[in-house]
């Protein structure tokens, strides 16, 4: 440890020092910031803190009226008293806790004041936050330079949610998250990620040479579910308007059907042809069932299937950025994420990573049954995928709207900016260990840092989120350059043109 690098000198004020926050006069010549962690030693062990603000003061400058007067008779203040030789930075600490020798524990006993501050030891903050060395590098501890690696299970097992603004980073980090699993070694342990991907932002893995090998993407107009392979529960989970009577039907009519294949137009023509059902049950369940078939979505047989969907160590993006049906959206995310989850219960297929971009548009916390058919499964993930290590990663702008019940069984969070203050409040409530001093730093969070909090770490932390390893999406240019790339195609087209003619 840096033991000789000391940063400054315990202080005494009306408040402190307490086992919660105490300050400290900042030695000549360092520099202090916002954020940064101190170590000192007390009765307990070494104390960790964090600097929640640093000031300056001035016993010259303490009485307004006096230095009004002086600074009134013409003179200024410097001119008469030494002032800069009484100019002092505070640094306010907030106490994160105590490393001994039996671990970590909360501080229970105030530090005295007197006692100096060091530079922490980078080895202590490595244990104190339960980083893991072969873990998941997502960055850097701001102003010590500690790599932020984090253990995958503790990071994803129980689940992770991604929150901040739009614009904030949320799909680069998620990119930098797939980046280390995707890099993952055999002998580390590799897992399938599936990304639910709404605005196409993922398929640039695919064009990336670092990546292609080990990404497939698969458009919404490929994706097919088979009819013939739903059970008619599952049909009906697609039709939550129905009835129990007119679901009822439906089961009569599914079970009766000889056509080992068949599709949604076979099932309509038999429920048409079908004089068994009052005239005013066949209607609705017709409307249903073309409804569904608007989708364009039901075929024979599942594209893709769980052979090709979830791969060991590699990624699958269900790329659903073409269509904004909000329903058809919801009966894809339903039907293969129910599929992922069962077939990881019977061991079918590798533990799995399910990201779910725009999450709240899936699990939505306010918000009637047949708007909501998905809702149900990833609740269901959220309560019971820990157990047979299929994870989530709910990734939200708006974590009000998200279901309160999908939110809550998400053991950590990663949250970069969110200025919103309902979500604030929403995001405080759920989020343990966040503070309202934290929850300040939030909002003013630049693009690349973000808090981590939650199962993963032991105590919340701020990252500087790394560089990206793979290509960026296109889909997230900048406005300006989004304009020039446009300008650059239409005239390459009337060219093209003019060469044809």
């Amino acid at each position: 440890m840096k033991d000789t690098k000391g940063y400054g000198t315990v202080i005494s004020g009306v408040d402190g020092p307490s086992t919660r926050r105490f300050s400290f006069v900042i030695n000549t010549g360092n520099i202090i910031k916002r954020g940064q962690f101190i170590q000192l030693e007390t009765e307990e062990g070494k104390l960790i803190g964090r600097v929640s603000d640093v000031y300056k003061t001035n016993r010259y400058f303490m009485r307004p009226e006096s230095v009004k007067e002086y600074e009134s008779s013409g003179r200024t203040m410097d001119s008469i008293f030494p002032v800069s030789d009484w100019e002092y930075l505070v640094a306010d600490v907030h106490t994160v806790g105590v490393y001994h020798s039996d671990g970590f524990t909360d501080s229970l006993f105030p530090p005295s004041p007197g006692v100096r501050v060091l530079e922490p030891d980078t080895g202590i903050l490595t244990k104190f936050f339960g980083l893991d060395s072969q873990g998941l590098n997502l960055g850097k501890l701001p102003h010590h330079g500690v790599d932020v690696k984090v253990n995958p299970t503790r990071f994803l097992q129980k689940h992770l949610a991604i929150l901040a603004i739009s614009g904030a980073g949320k799909s680069f980090l998620s990119s930098v998250i797939i980046e280390e699993l995707l890099d993952r070694k055999e002998d580390q342990g590799q897992i399938s990620t599936v990304v639910v991907d709404t605005h196409g932002e993922y398929s640039s893995f695919a064009e990336d040479p670092k990546y292609a090998a080990k990404t497939r993407v698969f458009p919404v107009s490929d994706i097919r579910i088979g009819l013939a392979n739903l059970s008619p529960g599952r049909i009906s989970e697609f039709l939550p308007k129905l009835s129990f009577v007119q679901a009822r039907e439906l089961v009569k009519v599914m079970r009766g059907v000889e056509k080992k294949n068949y599709g949604i137009e076979d099932l309509i023509k038999e429920i048409e042809g079908n004089e068994d059902i009052k005239s005013a049950t066949r209607d609705v369940l017709l409307s249903n069932l073309e409804e569904l078939k608007t989708t364009g979505i039901f075929g024979v047989s599942d594209y893709p299937d769980l052979g090709e969907l979830a791969k060991q160590g590699r990624l699958s993006v269900i790329d659903l950025s073409e269509t904004t049906n909000l329903f058809k959206k919801q009966v894809i995310v339903t039907h293969f994420a129910r599929r992922l989850f069962n077939a990881r219960r019977r061991d079918e297929i590798p533990p799995f990573l399910l990201v779910v971009e725009e999450s709240h548009q899936f699990a939505p916390e306010k918000m009637k049954e047949e708007h909501a058919i998905s809702k149900s499964v990833i609740t269901l993930i959220a309560r019971e995928g820990r157990k047979f290590n299929a994870s989530l990663c709910l990734i939200s702008q708006r974590p009000i709207q998200l279901s309160t019940t999908a939110l809550s069984q998400c053991n950590t969070h990663f949250i970069l900016r969110v200025t919103n203050p309902y979500d604030l409040d929403h995001i405080g409530k759920s989020s343990e260990g966040i503070n309202q001093a934290v929850l300040k730093q939030i909002s003013s969070l630049p693009v690349g840092s973000g808090l981590i909090v939650g199962e993963a770490v032991n105590f919340p932390l701020f990252v500087r989120i790394r560089n990206r390893k793979s290509k960026p999406s296109s889909r997230g240019l900048p406005m300006e350059k989004a304009a020039v790339e446009y300008y650059r195609k239409i005239k390459q087209n009337q060219k093209d043109a003019k060469e044809f003619m």
